[in-house]
């Protein structure tokens, strides 16, 4: 049977990444892929499908070598700011107000190309990637140098020394190698269950009027879908041609909510509409002088006629099974986010280190690694979401309202809360209150510490 040193189930931003890191400390590391056909890629690869957009600060936190630039044709448009629109009031934001090497607010990417861009970095180190390959599970013999077997669908098994899970916020094969871990008759899912573990995202390509196209800003809108951290997007592209789509938990029930407080429910709705639903809704409200048919879908583009869904991770992260010699990264770790759309940054980076660490054998300290490196743009998420949980239209607009005050004093926070009122300090002091509650790595919902290992 094959040995390698380091397997890696997924060939997305979080495995390459960990190939590349792994390859390059000198070990032998295979990339395991199933692979997704895409109109806008030449040749199989992971299931790239995201907003993708990218923030001045995330560059840095993905921690590439100063070297190593995107190629041309992975950065679609120059981000200038964010506009925040809720149902009356919006905000636009013209820094992320976190210091950063990259000059410009962030920037929009094609994310089937930087996925690409990431293989052929990993291969290019001495990685191997094989797409079109299958893992159907792992089984962990402890008492085995090479501990790990993956089971590969076409029966041609491998073993590992050290296996990195990179499979996404679906976690196909992470629920069964970490789930050999938990106590008792625990399994990953009753931990993490679907329904609240990830969010549903779905969004279209479409080609926009020019006067409207965004071309320097991405647009949320909140406040007008019901569903916690539920809301739609426009990002823009290239050549007028935008991602308009949108993210909201899974199983919401219509009867749980009044259709006449929210602008895309209607009142004869007998479900949660659907993804394509919602997006025709929003550019009927949005711009009422013009018809579906000046927003032609551009079907060369996405995966289906150029539309795409795919689920998002919505809950906080977990720890790795570390003394099994397994880290779980990006997506299937939980460390991507629902609330801020997406997490290519933190799969880079939380890849990059549990690469490392394997090729050093040094694994053991992965969950530490990760906190240090990305713990406090975990802690900002996580806070923001559960301030934010049980918001209703009124409270966006107030939230907009009170965030336009506060842009308008220059200072520290304290300050611009000072000046937009009870309601700045408010909420000033919920976030505040919040990221306190889950400092030191209280964020994670699945200790090292609960493994029986």
């Amino acid at each position: 049977m094959e040995r390698v040193d380091v397997a890696i189930v997924g060939g997305g931003p979080g495995g390459t990444s960990a190939a590349h890191a792994a390859a390059r400390h000198g070990a032998d590391a295979v990339v395991l892929e199933k692979g997704v056909p895409r109109a806008d890629r030449d040749r199989l690869g992971p299931d790239s499908t995201d907003a993708a957009g990218m923030l001045d600060y995330w560059v840095d936190l993905m921690d590439f070598e100063s070297d190593e630039e995107f190629p041309e044709d992975v950065i679609l448009a120059e981000l200038n700011g964010a506009s925040f629109i809720g149902p009356n009031e919006s905000v636009t934001l013209r820094s992320t107000g976190i210091d950063a090497s990259y000059p410009n607010f962030g920037f929009t990417f094609h994310r089937a190309k930087f996925d690409d861009w990431l293989r052929d970095r990993a291969e290019d180190a001495g990685a191997e990637y094989r797409v079109g390959v299958s893992v159907t599970g792992v089984e962990t013999d402890l008492s085995n140098d090479y501990s790990h077997r993956v089971s590969l669908a076409d029966g041609e098994d491998l073993e590992a020394k050290f296996l990195i899970l990179a499979d996404g916020p679906q976690r196909t094969i992470t629920a069964g190698a970490v789930g050999q871990f938990l106590p008792g008759e625990e399994t990953l899912s009753d931990r993490l269950p679907s329904t609240k573990a990830n969010h549903i995202a779905y969004q279209e390509h479409r080609r926009m009027p020019e006067e409207l196209f965004p071309e320097d800003t991405i647009d949320f809108w909140w406040g007008v879908m019901p569903g916690h951290t539920a809301y739609p997007w426009i990002f823009p592209n290239d050549g007028n041609v935008a991602r308009i789509g949108l993210t909201m938990p899974i199983g919401l029930d219509i009867d749980d909510y009044d259709a006449s407080e929210w602008a895309l429910l209607r009142e004869d709705d007998d479900q949660i509409p659907r993804g394509a639903e919602y997006v025709e809704r929003l550019l009927e409200r949005e711009f009422p002088d013009y018809d579906l048919e000046d927003f032609p879908l551009v079907e060369d583009r996405g995966k289906t006629g150029g539309t795409e869904t795919y689920p998002i991770s919505s809950t906080r992260p977990i720890d790795s099974p570390t003394g099994a010699d397994i880290a779980v990264v990006g997506g299937a770790m939980g460390a991507t986010s629902a609330f801020h759309e997406g997490g290519d940054h933190v799969a880079v980076r939380t890849g990059k280190i549990a690469g490392t660490l394997a090729a050093q054998d040094q694994i053991g300290r992965y969950n530490d690694e990760w906190k240090a490196a990305i713990g406090e743009e975990v802690l900002r998420n996580v806070a923001m979401a559960e301030v934010v949980h049980d918001f209703g239209p009124d409270d966006w607009d107030r939230t907009f309202e009170t965030v336009t005050r506060m842009e308008h004093v220059e200072g520290v926070r304290w300050r611009q809360a000072l000046a937009a009122g009870v309601d700045g300090l408010r909420l000033l002091g919920r976030y505040k209150w919040t990221k306190r509650h889950y400092r030191d790595g209280a964020y994670v919902q699945l200790a090292e510490s609960e493994y029986s290992v």
